[in-house]
C-alpha cells in the first residue's frame, strides 16, 4: 500500500476516574520526525508510544497528543476524613473561644478543605495498559487515512503518466518525417550559403546536425523511466523518495527534448511533458 504523509486520527477511551484520548496528525518532512504532547502524569509512556509509532511509519513530521481528563468524583465515591473533619471542629472551636468575634467555617468551606475526601489521586503508572492499547486503534485509523490518500494520489500519477505516453506516442511517428524535411532544408541553405563548397562538406554539415536534433534516445529513456514509475507504484510502499528522484530524471529528458527539438511539435511536448512532470512532482512530495 502506498500511504500519504498526511494524516489525522483520535481516539478516546473512558476509565474508572476519567477520559483518556489520544490524537495523531502528521504532515510532509524528509524524515520521520516525532513531536509528543504528552500531560505530564503520562510522561513515563512517551518511549513505548514511540517505538509503536516507529514500527509502522516511515516519514512525515507526526505529532501525538495524549490527555487525560479526570471525570468529576460521584457521590457515593466521596468520604469525609473523619479525623480531618475531628481536627478542624476542634480547631474552630478553639478559635471562636478566643476570638467570639470570627465566624463560624461554613459547609463549603470544610468540604473543600485540602485533604478533606481523603486521597482522591490514581496511580497513573497502571494505565499503560489502556494507553497502549488506545494508541494502537488510532493508529489504525491513521494509518487507514494515510493510505486511502496514498491511494488517491497514486491514481494522480497514474494519470499523469498514461498522458505522458499519449504525448509519446503523438510525438513518435512524427520524428523521422520532421527530422527528414528539415535536413533537406539545411542542406538547400547550406548549399546556397557555401555554393562553392564540396558536397561531401554538406552532407557532413547536415549529418552532424540531424545527429545533434535525433530524440530518440530520450523518448526511449521518457519511456523507461514512465515503465519505472508505474513499477514503483504497483510495488507500493515508502516509495515517495525513489519517485522524487524519477521525477528529476523525467524532467532531465523532456528539458533535452526541448533543447533538441527541431520542429514545433517537440517543442510543444516537451512542454506539455514538464508541466505534468511538475504536477507529478508536487504529488509526490506527499507520498511516504
Amino acid at each position: 500500500m502506498i500511504c500519504s504523509m498526511t494524516g489525522y486520527a483520535v481516539k478516546t477511551r473512558d476509565i474508572e476516574r476519567g477520559t483518556l484520548q489520544i490524537e495523531l496528525k502528521s504532515v510532509n518532512s524528509r524524515y520521520l520526525d516525532f513531536h509528543f504532547r504528552i500531560t505530564e502524569e503520562l510522561r513515563a509512556l512517551e518511549m513505548p508510544l514511540r517505538e509503536l509509532l516507529a514500527a509502522r511509519l516511515n516519514r512525515g513530521k507526526v505529532e501525538c497528543r495524549l490527555s487525560f481528563n479526570a471525570a468529576a468524583a460521584r457521590a457515593d465515591q466521596l468520604q469525609l476524613n473523619a479525623e480531618l473533619l475531628a481536627s478542624l471542629k476542634a480547631l474552630s472551636a478553639l478559635v471562636r473561644h478566643e476570638m467570639p468575634e470570627a465566624a463560624p467555617l461554613s459547609v463549603n468551606e470544610t468540604l473543600r478543605w485540602p485533604g478533606m475526601f481523603g486521597d482522591q489521586g490514581m496511580d497513573f503508572s497502571l494505565l499503560g495498559p489502556e494507553v497502549m492499547a488506545l494508541a494502537r486503534e488510532a493508529l489504525e485509523d491513521f494509518t487507514a487515512t494515510r493510505g486511502r490518500e496514498g491511494q488517491k494520489l497514486a491514481e494522480m500519477i497514474v494519470d499523469r503518466v498514461n498522458a505522458m505516453r499519449d504525448i509519446v506516442r503523438r510525438v513518435v511517428p512524427r520524428i523521422p518525417e520532421a527530422q527528414a524535411l528539415f535536413t533537406e532544408k539545411l542542406r538547400q541553405r547550406l548549399t546556397e550559403a557555401l555554393g562553392n563548397a564540396s558536397d561531401d562538406r554538406i552532407l557532413q554539415e547536415v549529418a552532424v546536425f540531424a545527429t545533434r536534433i535525433d530524440v530518440a534516445e530520450e523518448l526511449t529513456r521518457l519511456t523507461t523511466h514512465l515503465d519505472e514509475v508505474e513499477r514503483v507504484l504497483k510495488q507500493g510502499g515508502a516509495c515517495g523518495k525513489r519517485l522524487d528522484f524519477l521525477m528529476q530524471e523525467l524532467n532531465r529528458e523532456a528539458n533535452t527534448l526541448g533543447s533538441k527539438s527541431a520542429i514545433t511539435e517537440v517543442s510543444q511536448a516537451s512542454m506539455d511533458l514538464k508541466l505534468l512532470i511538475e504536477q507529478m512532482r508536487e504529488q509526490i512530495q506527499n507520498l511516504e
